[in-house]
C-alpha cells in the first residue's frame, strides 16, 4: 500500500503519479502560492490552500526549486508556464559572481550572503543543470533558456570554487554561507558563526562530482574529501534522552561530523543564542541543543560510495 503523499515526499513519487488527478489537484494549490516574481515562500504545506498573508520568496528549505521540479513533472500547460516563471526567478536571483542569496528580492541582513546553508544553492544548481542537460522532465524548455541555465551553472561552480576555504595552502571545505563580495566565510544567525561545515560541504562535493572533472574541480573535490576524512569523529553517537540530546561514547558507532569546525583551531564547536563558542554540546542551552542539527552522518555515504564511484569513473571517461 502506497504511503500518503506529503509535501516533504512530493518529489519521491513514482513517475506515473505526477500525471494523476491527485497530483494535478496539488499542483493547483502550488500555482496559487506562486508569487508574481515566480518564486515561493518557505515552510508552507503546498497540499493545503493558502491561508496566511504572503511573505518573501526564497530558495531556503527547498523553496522554489521543489515547486519548479514538481510542476515540471506534472506537465500541464499551466504548470509548465509556472515552471518557466520559476526558472526566470532563479536566473534573476543569481549574483553576477555566480552565487545565490537566500531571499530574492534581497532581504536585509545575513540573507544576502551566498547561501549553501541547508543545501540551498546546490538545490538551485542541480535543477538548472538538469534543465540545461535537457532531462525529460524539462523537455518543454526552449534552447535559449537551457543555454541561460548552463551559463548560470558555470558561474555557480566558479563561485563555489572561490568560496572553498584554503588553509595552509590546502583546499578544505565550505562555510554554510559566504560573504557575497569577499567570498569569505560569514555569520548567519547568532549560533551560526563563520566556520568549516561538516554538513553543507558534503552535497557541494557531491554536486561537483557530477561535473566534467577539470583540474580545478578535481583539486577542489580531492581537497574537500581529504578534509572530511581527516575530520570524521569516531566513537560517539547522539542519543535522545527524554526531551534532551546527549553525546554517548560508543566505539562501534559509525563516523559523524560536527556541523561547525573552528576556522582557526579546526576543532568542532557548538553555540547557543548568546553567540559564544563552546567545546561540547552539553555546554549550550537545552533549547538550542535539541533544536538544531549539531552533528551529521552525511559524509559517510559520500566517502564510502560517491567518492570511490567518482574516482572509478575518472579512470574510464
Amino acid at each position: 500500500m502506497r504511503q500518503t503523499v506529503t509535501w516533504k515526499t512530493i518529489l519521491n513519487q513514482p513517475a506515473g503519479w505526477y500525471k494523476t488527478p491527485e497530483a494535478q489537484k496539488i499542483a493547483k494549490n502550488v500555482l496559487l502560492y506562486q508569487h508574481a516574481n515566480g518564486g515561493w515562500e518557505k515552510n508552507l504545506d503546498m497540499l493545503l490552500p493558502p491561508k496566511t498573508p504572503p511573505k518573501e520568496t526564497t530558495i531556503d528549505n527547498g523553496a522554489t526549486t521543489t515547486q519548479l521540479t514538481f510542476l515540471a513533472r506534472v506537465g500541464t500547460p499551466e504548470c509548465r508556464t509556472a515552471a518557466l516563471k520559476a526558472l526566470d526567478f532563479l536566473l534573476a536571483a543569481q549574483y553576477p559572481n555566480g552565487g545565490w542569496p537566500q531571499f530574492f528580492p534581497l532581504k536585509k541582513g545575513y540573507y544576502t550572503h551566498i547561501t549553501f546553508n541547508d543545501d540551498a544553492m546546490v538545490h538551485v544548481l542541480t535543477v538548472l543543470r538538469e534543465l540545461a542537460q535537457n532531462k525529460p522532465d524539462y523537455a518543454f524548455v526552449d534552447a535559449a533558456q537551457r543555454q541561460k541555465s548552463a551559463q548560470a551553472v558555470t558561474k555557480g561552480i566558479a563561485c563555489i570554487l572561490k568560496c572553498q576555504v584554503v588553509q595552509g595552502g590546502k583546499k578544505t571545505v565550505w562555510c554554510a554561507q559566504h560573504d557575497e563580495v569577499t567570498f569569505a566565510p560569514a555569520k548567519a544567525r547568532a549560533y551560526e558563526l563563520p566556520s568549516l561545515s561538516g554538513s553543507e560541504s558534503v552535497d557541494i562535493l557531491r554536486f561537483l562530482m557530477g561535473e566534467k572533472p577539470t583540474p580545478a574541480l578535481v583539486e577542489a573535490i580531492e581537497g574537500g574529501v581529504a578534509w572530511l576524512k581527516a575530520n570524521a569523529i569516531q566513537g560517539i553517537r547522539i542519543e535522545k534522552q527524554g526531551d534532551d540530546k546527549v553525546v554517548v561514547r560508543d566505539p562501534s558507532a559509525p563516523p559523524l561530523w560536527a556541523r561547525f569546525y573552528d576556522l582557526e583551531t579546526g576543532k568542532p564547536f557548538f553555540c547557543g543564542r548568546d553567540g559564544i563558542k563552546k567545546a561540547t554540546l552539553a555546554e549550550i542551552e537545552k533549547e538550542r541543543r535539541t533544536g538544531y542539527a549539531w552533528y551529521t552522518n552525511r559524509g559517510e555515504k559520500l566517502l564510502s560510495d560517491d567518492y570511490p564511484a567518482w574516482k572509478e569513473k575518472r579512470k574510464h571517461p
